[in-house]
């Protein structure tokens, strides 16, 4: 299916084409998966530690249609006698992005710099601790993509033999 814009809806042009298609798609909904559960694992087995806030801010992204914002939070912590820094607020590598600053802003409004706040360590990953101890849907979202990726390779692979 095409329009005036150039722009064409008739997938890959060959059977390797569809392929790759699906391979993406499943490499993407693998990853959001694997995110999914590992943040799961991360909110079940983490413990507190108490952090300092060292900047809170939100970033500026650029997306497929316009800006996300991402908030950021970095802060140092001891976990076992040495002492760390990180800028997760969730626990998922997938974080959620916003459409406004002002969503974004929402999310860190209650860190201040020099602040003492709880952060969440996972003791087998000390590095890599987190503010909210709760799961997101980012990852989800992403696995999903992934699928409907898959899907469509499947079905242009069909097309094509």
């Amino acid at each position: 299916m095409s329009d005036d814009s150039g722009l064409s809806i008739n997938g890959p042009e060959s059977l390797r084409g569809a392929l790759l298609m699906v391979l993406v798609g499943l490499a993407i909904a693998g990853y959001g998966g694997y995110d999914y559960v590992q943040q799961s694992d991360a909110v079940r087995d983490a413990v507190e530690v108490n952090a300092t806030v060292e900047a809170v801010g939100v970033e500026t992204v650029s997306a497929r249609r316009g800006v996300d914002h991402k908030p950021t939070v970095r802060f140092s912590y001891e976990y076992d006698g040495r002492t760390y820094e990180s800028t997760s607020v969730f626990p998922a590598t997938i974080s959620p992005n916003y459409d406004t600053e002002s969503a974004a802003r929402s999310v860190v409004a209650e860190y201040e710099v020099g602040e003492t706040v709880t952060a969440y360590v996972v003791p087998d990953r000390p590095g890599d601790a987190f503010l909210k101890n709760k799961t997101t849907n980012t990852p989800l979202l992403a696995a999903g993509f992934g699928v409907v990726f898959v899907l469509a390779g499947g079905w242009f692979a069909l097309k094509r033999l």
